[in-house]
């Protein structure tokens, strides 16, 4: 979309904060360069230091400059972007019959977050829970029936920004059939394979996955968890992994930010018949 205006008649402050998002959208302004001071909002545009603070408020709500607690304002720089695909689905089922060695060195660490493990502090937490009215609706079960849960928490090392968070929830008896899944080593929660892998152990298969994906705006906790910027919205992936015999076998949520997150999905369409 073209830079444009803000339609219907302005308030002083929504016309500062248009004019320098447009200079933003257009170019004249790049990344990390410096907005006009308070003073020169004040003197350009004839108003009062609570006005220029407003317009510079709207800036950062649209996520268009940084600043503040005595910066002066920058244009905001565009953080990495993390590509995930539903290629990745296909990609986990083919890793479950690769050996051990293969299996550890492929993961979200290595293949979403072009990181290694190594570099990111992981912590996973384990519990069984009954389901309640929403997930027994995912997974087509009744009420209270019991579940484990598994919360996956990934950290940059070096500042303690979340680099990846879900959390997933399986039907309680698998865990009877291979107690491993469930066994708090920190080296089985970081397992080889992940829970197409786990599922594989106990004879299952799964045939199809489904994402539902839904958008909304952070909590506090979650804006400072994932260092975002004001304005950015959060992306929620719901995963519902479903079985060769038509059974939902796991159910995940998962968190993007969306400001640093492509979401590709890619759909091979059947040829007409000529």
């Amino acid at each position: 979309m073209n830079p444009q205006r803000t339609e219907a008649r302005q308030p002083v402050a929504l016309r500062i904060a248009d004019d320098i998002r447009i200079r933003i959208e257009s170019g004249d302004l790049r990344e990390g360069d410096s907005i006009p001071t308070m003073v020169e909002l004040m003197t350009t545009y004839h108003c009062s230091s609570t006005t220029a603070r407003s317009a510079v408020a709207l800036l950062k709500t649209q996520g268009l400059v940084t600043g503040g607690r005595g910066k002066a304002p920058l244009v905001r720089a565009a953080p990495a972007r993390v590509e995930r695909s539903n290629d990745r689905h296909q990609f986990e089922k083919d890793l479950v019959l690769a050996s051990e060695e293969v299996r550890r060195s492929r993961g979200l660490a290595e293949d979403d977050l072009n990181s290694s493990l190594d570099k990111l502090h992981f912590e996973a937490s384990y519990s069984f829970v009954p389901a309640d009215l929403g997930l027994a609706d995912a997974f087509g079960i009744p009420e209270g029936s019991e579940l484990f849960r598994r919360e996956f928490t990934h950290k940059d090392k070096k500042n303690g920004t979340l680099a990846a968070w879900s959390t997933s929830w399986l039907l309680a008896e698998f865990t009877k059939q291979n107690p491993d899944i469930a066994d708090p080593d920190p080296r089985k929660k970081a397992w080889a394979g992940g829970t197409m892998h786990q599922l594989y152990t106990v004879g299952v298969e799964v045939d199809r996955v489904i994402d539902h994906v839904t958008a909304a705006m952070p909590t506090t906790v979650e804006s400072q968890a994932w260092n975002l910027s004001d304005g950015t919205p959060i992306i929620w992936v719901r995963r519902v992994s479903i079985d060769t015999t038509d059974r939902v076998v796991e159910v995940s949520d998962a968190q993007y930010p969306a400001d640093r997150t492509m979401l590709t999905f890619h759909s091979q369409l059947e040829r007409w018949e000529r």
